[in-house]
């Protein structure tokens, strides 16, 4: 049935559980698996207080965090992917919100299926499901497996 299975992750105990539901699924239709971690843009507000100056996104530095950090989130997914025999790849898409992010990779791999949680870290979320899951929702061309 899929082929190509997608999986959005932000390293919260809630997507650890829907890596897992993915990887399930994708071992039972012999897929393979994309899985995919977002770092959004710094808000520019965040300069000042943090004491940095206008231009530390375009640095070395601010380049070498970002990746530092989705490689804690995507190696432990890699790892499970392999404890549970399926083919993965991991993918950091950098400076994106995370629903134009997942749908970027999702178009990128060929991805017949995405699969994400109801809510992820943004700190507000809708009353059901957070903003960016329903930005995947509306905005995808192929099947969205949300797990709650």
């Amino acid at each position: 049935m899929y082929k190509r299975i997608l999986i959005a992750t932000d390293g919260s105990e809630l997507a650890t559980r829907g890596l897992q539901q993915g990887l399930q699924l994708a071992k039972a239709n012999g897929a393979s698996v994309d899985i995919v971690t977002v770092s959004e843009p710094w808000a520019m507000g965040m300069y000042d207080a943090m004491g940095w100056s206008v231009g530390y996104e375009a640095s070395p530095e601010y380049k070498q965090e970002r990746e530092e950090g989705a490689q804690a989130i995507l190696k432990p997914a890699l790892e499970a992917a392999a404890a549970a025999g399926v083919p993965a790849q991991s993918h950091h898409i950098l400076d994106r919100y995370a629903a134009e992010g997942i749908l970027q990779a999702a178009q990128d791999c060929g991805s017949d299926l995405i699969v994400m949680t109801s809510h992820g870290r943004r700190g507000m979320t809708r009353v059901l499901l957070g903003s960016q899951t329903i930005e995947v929702l509306t905005g995808s061309t192929v099947p969205v497996l949300v797990i709650r």
